[in-house]
């Protein structure tokens, strides 16, 4: 795959990038390959991916094959290893209980292999606990201490109205949905029930997911644009991470009915992936939010830093007769109020 980076002062993100572009999107597509009793054409295309999946997860883990995804020789492999995890954590079946006994070997000593690597005191400590998570889910032995730290470091860091800081401060930007909280949500939903201290975290966790999806869905604008507001706004959809999520989970608000989720979300697809210049002639992402943007890059951001966009597929893992799907178009609460409306949410779109 191509490495696009703006910044060269980084050169190991080389290292890093193949296991971004792999890890961001199995963890989006995820509850699609995982999602039963799909019917033609739909599941012809799933199993051809789950079969793609598994061939990837196998040649990535695999440190004899010139696909190996290279977990721990640099810093980075542990952000995607823990994405990585989220994606087994979304799709138990398919990305963990049939794999071949070998795979699910090797899968484990590559996600091992980045214990050796420090997180900062911020949303990274999230990709550790999921990588314990994921070594859980795996039947392999796993390291608790990591779990409690990030879970009670988060706790800590609640800022209130649904919202965490990254480590110690508030951040504007995104975090809370590109991590922070769809990790928190999946790695209590593995291994929340293992420690009293844990599980009394749950409600909270739950709770304050569903309120920061409220928000998430306030700020799409009529148009389906959204602030470019703080770090990695080249993740596009990825933006809306968690509120793909709550969707997912049937965790909306009840003020937010599932056809204007889809709407919102559809109408951020096309601002972001719609535009001339976000694929490259061979397929691939482009850095930029619509379209090609190198000045929106930071150092850190490579072509497979941007496959976090993945996350907003995250509703495919919903059957075709779910609400999300099957209820009417309906206008979501930007498009409704700047219309002068006070309608219901639940108010289908005139043809």
């Amino acid at each position: 795959m191509p490495v696009d980076m703006v910044h060269e002062g980084r050169p190991e993100r080389r290292f890093s990038s193949p296991l971004e572009a792999f890890a961001r999107t199995l963890a989006g597509v995820a509850p699609w390959l995982e999602l039963a009793g799909l019917k033609a054409p739909e599941s012809e295309v799933q199993a051809e991916f789950r079969e793609m999946s598994c061939k990837a997860l196998a040649n990535g883990v695999d440190p004899r094959s010139p696909d190996y995804l290279q977990f721990g020789a640099v810093g980075q492999t542990l952000v995607d290893a823990g994405f990585l995890a989220l994606a087994l954590l979304r799709a138990p079946r398919e990305l963990n209980a049939i794999l071949d006994p070998e795979v699910r070997a090797q899968l484990a000593d590559a996600l091992r292999a980045t214990r050796s690597i420090q997180p900062p005191q911020n949303n990274w400590l999230l990709f550790s606990a999921a990588v314990e998570a994921a070594l859980f889910a795996l039947g392999e032995a796993w390291d608790r201490a990591r779990v409690d730290y990030a879970l009670r470091k988060h706790m800590q860091w609640y800022v209130g109205d649904g919202t965490y800081g990254d480590g110690p401060a508030f951040h504007w930007d995104y975090y809370n949905s590109f991590v922070i909280q769809p990790f928190l949500l999946a790695i209590l939903d593995a291994v929340g029930n293992q420690e009293d201290a844990w599980r009394a975290m749950i409600p909270n966790v739950h709770a304050r997911a569903t309120r920061y999806s409220q928000v998430q869905e306030r700020m799409i604008a009529p148009d389906g644009t959204y602030p470019v507001i703080g770090r990695s706004i080249t993740y596009r959809g990825g933006a809306f991470h968690l509120l793909a999520d709550t969707a997912l989970r049937h965790t909306l608000p009840q003020d937010v009915a599932p056809g204007q989720v889809r709407c919102a979300l559809s109408a951020v697809l096309h601002r972001t992936l719609g535009p001339a210049e976000t694929f490259d002639k061979d397929g691939w992402l482009c850095i930029g939010l619509a379209g090609h943007q190198p000045s929106l890059s930071e150092a850190y951001i490579s072509t497979g830093s941007l496959y976090l966009c993945a996350t907003v597929f995250l509703p495919l893992g919903l059957p075709p007769d779910d609400r999300f799907w099957s209820a009417p178009s309906a206008p979501w609460s930007s498009q409704r109020l700047w219309q002068g409306n006070d309608q219901s949410a639940d108010h289908a779109l005139d043809p």
